[in-house]
């Protein structure tokens, strides 16, 4: 008698795929301020180890 194995990603819980969802304008204006202000503090330090 032959048994009839189910494949193991069978039993698996499907992912769902998770749809990118686009920055609203207040988020994008928010990372711009942190990136400006990292850049402009390593500016900062970069010039006080340097000098």
């Amino acid at each position: 008698m032959l048994i009839k194995l189910n494949p193991v990603h069978a039993f698996a819980r499907q992912k769902e795929e998770v749809q990118p969802r686009a920055l609203t304008r207040q988020q994008r204006i928010a990372c711009d301020r942190i990136v400006i202000l990292v850049i402009f503090l390593t500016t900062i330090v970069a010039a006080v180890l340097l000098s």
